[in-house]
């Protein structure tokens, strides 16, 4: 580290951002930026508290009474929810984690605030869609070029569980079509394949078809001008293919859906169908199944799929 012995806190926490984060631990910029939102507003309630310039606040202030009654802030005064103060104070532990070496506070406060206990609460069930209800979202495109291009994002997103970013990013040549079709989405600490459906590779074929010029490194799905479509521009198309399918189930119109719902939707419908959990896990991902015993849960008050999907 390129910190040196004695460093103030502003040096810390631009080596923690700067270099621990970005460059050895390789997260995203928004990972990042939201790690430093949270000890800012941390450094923010503490030069409050104690009545300082933000410039004055110490590696020493972090003790854990003052991330205790700044966790208690951000539920009362800030209106956030339990889930994201437990995020903010895991950002928090990563950055005590990684200061620890120079804490020289007395009887080591900073260390000490690592055993702030999380917040408990009860996670709420995940939103999802039944079968019928997505494939009216999924629909028929109407010949029309971007209409069959929402058709094949629609049926990927759904499909792959894929998130926008990974939308955002793909291009030709992470597609298989052959004996086993499958799409593998390479992210920044790990690559996951997804099988694809039937109806998929149909939609597919008849897409790179209609596109004789996209070539491996092309972007899948492409705007009007060639280049790639902005998570706005895909969260507002799946709005608009929400409002076509309200109008045959009017209960959509009442419900907020989002790529993550259809991600949702589409971990939910494969339990349903009664894929085993480890392999959602890897389809979908995550690190542990751990992630997926909240959709479980939610699955046992669940009737069974009402369709014969070929999942």
């Amino acid at each position: 580290m390129s910190v040196q012995p004695g460093a103030c806190l502003t040096d810390l926490m631009r080596e923690f951002l700067r270099e621990y984060l970005l460059q050895q631990r390789l997260l995203s910029a928004r990972t990042v930026e939201s790690y430093g939102d949270a000890l800012r507003l941390l450094i923010e309630f503490i030069a409050s508290r104690d009545d300082k310039q933000a410039a004055s606040v110490e590696l020493g202030d972090f003790t854990p009474e003052r991330i205790a009654a700044f966790l208690e802030y951000l539920q009362r005064e800030r209106g956030n929810s339990v889930h994201s103060c437990n995020v903010r104070l895991a950002a928090l532990r990563c950055f005590l984690r990684f200061v620890a070496p120079w804490d020289a506070s007395p009887r080591h406060a900073v260390t000490q605030s690592l055993a702030v206990p999380m917040k408990r609460f009860v996670r709420p069930k995940p939103q999802f869609l039944s079968h019928r209800q997505m494939q009216a979202i999924i629909g028929t495109h109407d010949g029309s070029w971007i209409g069959q291009r929402d058709h094949l994002l629609l049926s990927l997103l759904y499909n792959s569980a894929g998130t926008v970013s990974e939308m955002v990013r793909l291009r030709v040549e992470q597609l298989e079509l052959s004996d086993n079709p499958c799409v593998h989405f390479r992210g920044t600490h790990r690559t996951r394949t997804v099988p694809l459906w039937p109806a998929t590779v149909r939609a597919l074929e008849s897409w790179l078809a209609r596109n004789p010029l996209l070539g491996p490194e092309s972007m899948l799905l492409p705007n009007q001008r060639g280049t790639a479509m902005t998570a706005t521009c895909i969260r507002r198309r799946l709005t608009i293919a929400v409002r076509r399918a309200a109008r045959e189930y009017p209960e959509l119109a009442r419900r907020r859906i989002s790529p993550r719902s259809i991600r949702h939707t589409a971990s939910m419908h494969l339990l349903q169908c009664g894929t085993e959990l480890a392999q959602i896990t890897r389809w979908l991902g995550h690190d542990t199944p751990a992630t997926m015993h909240n959709h479980a849960r939610a699955y046992r008050t669940e009737a069974p799929l009402e369709f014969d999907a070929a999942l």
